[in-house]
């Protein structure tokens, strides 16, 4: 389709996840847009789970890139490290101070800096258009996360669209829910990105109640024999 792919590697430093992926990410593709290839205005960014916080955050740090795709981002690290991973029932603190998070301890011991490392609190300086997608069954994520950085955005009359998949955990294992967040997400950058015409769901939305009415109008009424 004419994209050009860079997966960048990040090294981390210690109670600064977000700021280490900015300033790992944009010098990395700085060097990229030397080579002449990549067209520095239409550029964008993308991830999943621990990528899509990354995308989420590096774009309250830059406005390099013109459309932004993150699924299932943790945006809040605060009221994430309260909450808990369903899928194993353990607490979401471990991943902070044992894991991805990198933090060297708990939120209430370093509240500015898991304020300065989350999306949500850095969300004015975002004028990137943002498109997250959730499952709300999602046992690694909460898919409140979402809703947190939805509801700030949209309060702030940011860009920002949120695609919520009934029934899906931290993946989309159902094949047709595979094939829509994939045909959304190459709309989405063939607009922001392309210049292509923006698709009815992007630039109208789609409620939930729409969402319902066009699932049943779908579902072949039952045969009587």
């Amino acid at each position: 389709n004419g994209y050009f792919v860079f997966r960048p590697d990040i090294v981390y430093e210690i109670n600064d996840p977000g700021m280490s992926a900015v300033n790992n990410v944009v010098p990395a593709v700085e060097e990229v847009l030397k080579t002449g290839m990549i067209d520095k205005d239409k550029m964008g960014i993308m991830g999943h789970s621990w990528g899509a916080y990354q995308t989420s955050f590096i774009i309250t740090q830059t406005d390099m890139f013109k459309a932004a795709i993150a699924g299932a981002p943790l945006t809040n690290l605060i009221s994430m490290s309260n909450s808990i991973y369903w899928n194993t029932g353990i607490p979401d603190a471990r991943i902070f101070e044992t894991s991805q998070g990198r933090f060297d301890g708990p939120w209430y011991e370093r509240m500015e800096e898991h304020m300065r490392n989350s999306p949500m609190y850095q969300a004015a300086n975002i004028k990137t258009p943002l498109l997250v997608a959730f499952g709300d069954k999602d046992g690694a994520v909460d898919w409140h996360q979402g809703i947190e950085m939805y509801s700030t955005m949209r309060r702030m009359q940011k860009p920002h669209i949120m695609l919520v998949y009934a029934d899906e955990n931290h993946g989309l294992p159902k094949k047709e829910n595979q094939i829509d967040y994939q045909k959304r997400q190459k709309d989405f950058f063939d607009h922001y990105l392309l210049g292509k015409p923006a698709e009815k769901w992007i630039s109208e939305g789609v409620s939930m109640q729409e969402k319902v009415k066009q699932k049943a109008k779908e579902t072949p009424a039952p045969r009587a024999f």
